[in-house]
Parts: structure tokens; C-alpha cells; sequence
């Protein structure tokens, strides 16, 4: 029997984690308490239907969480094929989620958001390093993040993978702060000007075709991209499993759409996973 533990931070995503694994035909529990998965995995064997489970396991369950440690020990002595799939976000990222849905945080206590997540992240270090795929799901959509999902159980690897997130956006409307790198595209000659392509966007053939014509263009992009694929392996020492690259003019309508686009299409020409935001189109 196949058997995916989900956990990871609060407000990452495990509940949808554990929807598209359900989806997948997936027997699943969430909030288990961690020594009872021993008992299920004795009884699961008998029913012929159940032939691969995942268990939702986090911080809710209190003192019990603290038993995962000893059940995964367990598996292991019972010969159990198990994989450990972690979900994390941003700092700023669970904070919006979580005051966007008005609930407390598990660990806040009464306290400020930040200061449950910075708690749970530090719980949370030692079953991170055992994880077999960690999960950035920051910049991801819900049919990204299902998508990445499907992806892993699919492939039968274990390896982390690692994200590049690349954004557009326009610097009239704030510069996004979870940035990693941020690129000005205001050096690149402007499509706005140009009467034919003034109402459309990066999105459009001819304006990426303008903005890429230029040998500026070309050289800004060649770099870019040669740096992003040098500096991965550095990050993935570094334990990161996420990249997050922003690119600005001044609307974020053309130079910076079209710029992220190219990004995109030249990582994943690489085999290079990514995820693709124009915030202000």
C-alpha cells in the first residue's frame, strides 16, 4: 500500500492537498493523531478497496503531533512505502491567508499571526528535513498547486523540486515584496508608444515580438536566464526549494509581461519547473 503523510504550515494548503489526493483515489484522514496511523495501516490490508491512503497531519493535533517521530519509525520497521509530502509558504503569504479568513493561528496564542507561523516553523524544522517533496505555495494557484501535486505522486520520484515563480508587474502600483530578484524593464523601448499595439499587452505575439527585437532585449534576457539556472543548485544547498522572480515597467502591460514570458518559456525549454504571474494585467 502506497501511503502519503501531507503536513507542513498552517494555512499552506493541506486541506486542498489532501482534496486532489482524495481525487486520485487516495483513502484519506486528515487530522489523524499520529499513533493511530500503526492501527490503520494493520486493519488497511484487509479491505481490498483501500489500496493507497494519505494522512493530514499538523500542529492541531497538540501534544499527539509529537508521536509522528515514533509512527514514522514504525512504518518503516512495519516495511510501510511511505512518502512525506510538506507544504510551506511565505511568511507574508499565511499572514494575508490567515486575515483574509479572520481565524487564529494554531500557535499564535492570542498573539500576533507572525509569531504562531515563526513557532510552527521552528516545530516543524526536524519532519521538514525528512520530507521527500517540499511544496512552495506561495505564488501558486489552486489548479498550479494540484497540478504540482498530481506531478509528484505521478512520478514516483523523491526528490525535492524546486520553483522558479516568475511575475510581471507595474511599478505605478507597488513593487511586490516577495521578490527574490526584481528586474526594471524601463530600459527596453516602450510598445505603449507605438499606436498599433498601445491597447494590447506582453500577452500579444506582436508586442513580445517588439519588446524581443530589441538586441538590449535579447542580451538583458540571455543574462537573466543564464543567472537564474547558474544560482538554482546554490539555492537547493541552501535548502531552498523556491525562486521567486519579478520583472517591472511602469503599467505591467507590455515590456514586463513580455520579459516574463520569455523567462518562462526558456526554463521550461530547460526542464525547469515554473509558475507564471502577471499581477497587474
Amino acid at each position: 500500500m502506497k501511503v502519503i503523510i501531507v503536513t507542513g504550515l498552517s494555512g499552506a494548503g493541506k486541506t486542498m492537498a489532501m482534496d486532489v489526493l482524495e481525487d486520485m483515489g487516495y483513502y484519506c484522514v486528515d487530522n489523524m493523531p499520529p499513533a493511530l496511523i500503526k492501527n490503520f495501516m494493520e486493519i488497511a490490508p484487509k479491505k481490498k478497496e483501500i489500496e493507497a491512503a494519505a494522512f493530514g497531519i499538523d500542529v492541531r493535533g497538540g501534544s499527539l503531533f509529537d508521536d509522528l517521530k515514533d509512527t514514522l519509525e514504525e512504518m518503516k520497521r512495519m516495511d510501510v512505502d511511505y512518502k512525506i509530502l510538506y507544504l510551506e509558504a511565505t511568511d507574508r503569504v499565511l499572514s494575508r491567508r490567515y486575515s483574509e479568513t479572520r481565524r487564529e493561528h494554531p500557535m499564535a496564542y492570542g498573539e500576533p499571526v507572525i509569531k504562531g507561523i515563526k513557532r510552527e516553523r521552528k516545530r516543524l524544522e526536524e519532519i521538514r528535513s525528512q520530507a521527500d517533496n517540499i511544496i512552495d505555495t506561495s505564488n501558486l494557484s489552486k489548479a498550479q498547486m494540484a497540478a504540482e501535486i498530481r506531478n509528484i505522486v505521478n512520478s514516483g520520484k523523491d526528490k525535492r523540486t524546486f520553483t522558479v515563480n516568475i511575475m510581471s508587474f507595474g511599478f505605478k502600483y507597488g513593487m511586490p515584496v516577495i521578490a527574490d530578484m526584481m528586474f526594471d524593464a524601463r530600459f527596453i523601448p516602450n510598445p505603449y508608444y507605438v499606436k498599433s499595439l498601445k491597447d494590447l499587452t506582453g500577452n500579444n505575439k506582436k508586442v513580445r515580438e517588439y519588446v524581443m527585437k530589441h538586441e538590449i532585449a535579447q542580451f538583458f534576457m540571455n543574462e537573466v536566464t543564464e543567472s537564474i539556472e547558474s544560482l538554482i543548485p546554490y539555492y537547493e544547498k541552501e535548502d531552498k526549494h523556491a525562486l521567486t522572480v519579478c520583472f517591472g515597467c511602469t503599467g505591467g502591460q507590455h515590456r514586463s509581461v513580455s520579459l516574463a514570458n520569455e523567462l518562462n518559456d526558456r526554463l521550461v525549454a530547460d526542464g525547469i519547473r515554473t509558475t507564471l504571474e502577471h499581477r497587474d494585467l
